[in-house]
């Protein structure tokens, strides 16, 4: 994003994204970033690659556990993905962290596997 994208969003802030892990109980969401490489997007706008409850970093091969975001192979074992606050109300869910603004709801599958949705937001 330039300049004048984050300065007509918000007044400078720079935007963010998180995804969302539908799980047996309810939905995690975790910046969109692996832990090895913080530059590397986990959705890279076709949807993450989730199996099995598990998220999977396509460039390390790392993988995440859905409900806490723990990396338990891969290059940045031991890690964990930066939580983001959300809740779910009938089905929908907000972003509920007070820290964000939420900015749009970005892509939500993939034709290949059980990935999940993103959401865009602006703050820390």
């Amino acid at each position: 994003m330039d300049g004048d994208d984050a300065a007509a969003n918000g007044g400078g802030a720079l935007e963010a994204e998180a995804i969302l892990i539908r799980l047996d109980d309810g939905v995690s969401a975790f910046r969109n970033y692996c832990q090895h490489w913080t530059d590397v997007r986990l959705d890279k706008d076709d949807g993450a690659f989730v199996r099995n409850g598990e998220v999977f970093c396509q460039k390390h091969g790392a993988t995440f556990e859905g409900g806490t975001g723990y990396c338990n192979f891969g290059p940045c074992e031991g890690a964990v993905l930066e939580g983001v606050d959300v809740t779910v109300d009938d089905g929908a869910v907000y972003l509920a962290d007070d820290a964000y603004e939420f900015v749009r709801r970005g892509p939500s599958h993939r034709d290949d596997d059980a990935g999940d949705s993103r959401i865009d937001f602006t703050g820390n």
